[in-house]
């Protein structure tokens, strides 16, 4: 360490770091800082299960993903009871839901049994037979969140049958996903 010396006075000498010993500082502190933000994004990230293409899986990109969830949870506010939200064949928004809202009743409804990891939250659901499901899901959602694996008649047509299935008459939100935009990208 280098010392100024000044006129001599040794109080308002001021400690001075060789060049060397700044730039080694520096790229110290530029790492605690970077190793913080990766904690920090690992922290909020969202886990999810590999999407496969061969089940016609194809998961939101993260933003799109918050927003819509973001809406489920604004659409959930507007009831002064606890309101039940059922994801249909949408699994990405499920751990964004949690995320946001732990405490957020949710039940997704999914053919991909890869997702019996979320325990009792999940429902196996083939769009092919739209109404075999557990009798207690039956009228029970106020929020019914549905994203058609495809966009077939056939497909759309069963989907609307269970979403007829789990909405509760005359007390439900239904959000309809489908792949589509302007260039015709999905989500």
């Amino acid at each position: 360490m280098e010392l100024n010396n000044g006129d001599g006075d040794s109080d308002d000498d001021i400690p001075r770091l060789s060049s060397e010993t700044l730039a080694a500082l520096r790229e110290f502190l530029s790492q605690q800082t970077q190793t913080r933000v990766d904690a920090d994004a690992a922290a909020s990230a969202v886990s999810l299960v590999p999407e496969d293409w061969r089940m016609s899986q194809f998961w939101y990109e993260p933003q799109t993903a918050e927003t819509v969830s973001k809406e489920i949870l604004t659409l959930c506010c507007f009831s002064d009871s606890p309101v039940r939200v059922a994801c249909v064949a949408c699994p990405t928004l499920y751990p964004y839901l949690k995320k946001i809202d732990p405490n957020v009743s949710v039940q997704l409804l999914e053919y991909d049994k890869r997702f019996k990891q979320y325990g009792s939250d999940f429902t196996f659901y083939d769009y092919n037979q739209p109404e075999e499901l557990p009798s207690e899901l039956k009228h029970a959602f106020q929020v019914v969140v549905a994203d058609p694996p495809y966009l077939s008649k056939e497909c759309l047509e069963k989907v609307a049958q269970t979403i007829s299935f789990l909405a509760r008459p005359g007390e439900s939100s239904l959000l309809l996903l489908t792949e589509g935009g302007a260039e015709g990208k999905g989500c």
